[in-house]
């Protein structure tokens, strides 16, 4: 048994030297945040991609969703890869290939080798984060294990939110191309410290084959689900032959998927363990919890920027106070997970977040910054309270032989809730706009008395400018227009806080399927 196995023994680094576990913690962390940071940096800094490689912002929105594919399919292979190659050996492969990949994207001529580098990128950075888990269990006594993972988890929760805001700032300010060079320097200190201080993990004694078939069955249907999920808006669903065929492509793959995975000894991805009451709970609530954040991360700055006027640095900006809330709940919701039921914190992390989205659902013209950063406080709090228990609620009862595709699926229920949520937004956003600009144009009436009345006063205020009597009328029209247009993008937005708010909901009931666990116990990880 390594040291690192032994509670409250502090594991030894590669120089053999005794290792602080916080250290470890700190380390794999960061390169766990630089990793999901990727996921939602380069939002806001769309337009200034276009407009630097001369494309449009459709087809620039590649930059993400190829990110998110890559990211999605190396999961699956990560436990094997782990278990292969040694814990410590395929994290600095993949941190190193990150930065890399990172340095590549800085400086891509044309979107073509941007979107290669960007796939690289998932590649190299999908497989560090299920791996980091495994390692901080290693590192601490199972005592010590929830705050471990309350550090871990401002990694992969706050990230998100930070990357709006710094990817705006660095796209404002300095240039598009910093959102990705800002991992270079970073990545090269993490990948020499944690060569430094992380202890040699041994390859396993006897690799399982490496199921080929299974993998290229997963990598097909969640590559095929990111890319229906994140262009399907865009190329109008199935009025598009790409999306029909890629749906077509996810549809087979699933169905020859499952059966496969069933009959196989040692399959890619263990399809029964989501199938199990325990396990298949987390997962479900993995995914909500993924949709929500992912979700309001992307479309809450794009609320403000469109219809408050904000810019992609104080949109970014709106998130900012939610993402320090969350930063501190991990600390106390980590100290409170080795006393409290997970489910307990988990009911109480999904009302919370409940709330937060509906106090969305009272959105209107007059709102300021803080009624916006508010309720992303709110949204602070609740995360940590279902993220941390996740985690040790996922573990409880899974084989030692086991706990890397745990760690794999978790994450892969967060990506792919992620892309979920984002579409189902963006396509209750679309249509339920349509449905209230039609409504509300029923009741502007030239000929009644409210709209003649708005009309004479708006024509009055263009006129009292300097407009001529012809060109103030026109402007009065537009105005008018205007204003119609932004309360259907108001009442849109209603509804999708609406619809958020009952997602929300929904994790409560999964929660109180979860059985009793024994707190504070260990949290296996496998060899």
């Amino acid at each position: 048994m390594s040291a690192a196995a032994i509670p409250g023994t502090p594991p030894a680094s590669a120089s053999g030297v005794a290792v602080n576990p916080w250290v470890i913690a700190i380390l794999v962390a960061l390169a766990s945040f630089m990793e999901v940071l990727d996921t939602t940096i380069a939002n806001v800094a769309l337009p200034y991609i276009a407009g630097g490689m001369g494309v449009s912002e459709d087809e620039a929105s590649w930059v993400v969703t190829t990110y998110l594919v890559s990211n999605a399919i190396i999961l699956t292979a990560s436990s094997f890869l782990a278990r292969m190659l040694g814990r410590k050996r395929f994290f600095l492969i993949c941190l190193g290939g990150f930065t890399l990949s990172s340095l590549l994207c800085g400086f891509a001529p044309n979107l073509d080798v941007l979107l290669l580098c960007r796939m690289l990128q998932g590649f190299a950075g999908g497989g560090m984060v299920p791996v980091a888990q495994s390692i901080l269990a290693d590192a601490f006594p199972p005592a010590k294990r929830g705050q471990a993972f309350a550090v871990f988890g401002i990694a992969v929760v706050v990230a998100p939110v930070v990357g709006p805001t710094l990817g705006g700032w660095l796209s404002d300010n300095i240039s598009w191309q910093w959102c990705f060079l800002i991992n270079v320097p970073v990545g090269v200190i993490a990948t020499a410290l944690i060569a430094f201080v992380l202890a040699e993990t041994p390859k396993a004694e006897a690799v399982v084959r490496f199921d080929l078939v299974g993998f290229l069955l997963i990598a097909t249907f969640l590559g095929a689900l990111e890319v229906v999920l994140d262009r399907g808006l865009e190329d109008d669903w199935f009025g598009s032959p790409f999306i029909v065929a890629f749906a077509a492509i996810c549809a087979l793959a699933f169905a020859l998927m499952i059966p496969w995975c069933l009959a196989r000894r040692n399959p890619i991805i263990d399809l029964r363990m989501v199938a199990t009451r325990q396990f298949g709970a987390c997962f479900l609530v993995m995914l909500e919890t993924g949709a929500i954040l992912l979700a309001t991360t992307q479309f809450l700055p794009q609320l403000v920027q469109q219809d408050f006027g904000y810019t992609a640095t104080w949109a970014g900006l709106v998130l900012s106070p939610g993402g320090v809330v969350t930063m501190l709940m991990m600390f106390v919701v980590g100290r409170a997970a080795a006393k409290v039921q997970p489910k307990y914190l988990i009911i109480a992390g999904a009302v919370i977040c409940a709330l937060s989205m509906y106090s969305m659902t009272n959105v209107y013209g007059d709102l300021g910054f803080w009624f916006m950063a508010r309720s992303r406080m709110l949204l602070g709090l609740a995360l940590p309270l279902i993220f941390v228990p996740i985690m040790a609620a996922s573990y409880d009862g899974i084989p030692p032989s086991k706990t890397d595709q745990a760690s794999a699926l978790i994450n892969a229920a967060r990506n792919t809730g992620g892309s979920i949520g984002v579409s189902v937004v963006s396509n209750v956003l679309t249509h339920r706009e349509q449905f209230h600009q039609s409504r509300l144009v029923e009741q502007v009436l030239p000929s009644s008395p409210q709209y003649q009345d708005t009309l004479q006063q708006i024509t009055s205020f263009f006129a009292g400018h300097g407009s001529s009597s012809a060109q103030a009328h026109d402007q009065a029209i537009q105005w008018i227009g205007q204003q119609v247009q932004t309360q259907a993008s108001y009442l849109a937005y209603v509804d999708a806080f609406w619809v958020l708010t009952l997602v929300s909901l929904a994790a409560v009931p999964l929660a109180l399927m979860l059985r009793t666990i024994k707190l504070g116990g260990a949290v296996h990880v496998g060899h």
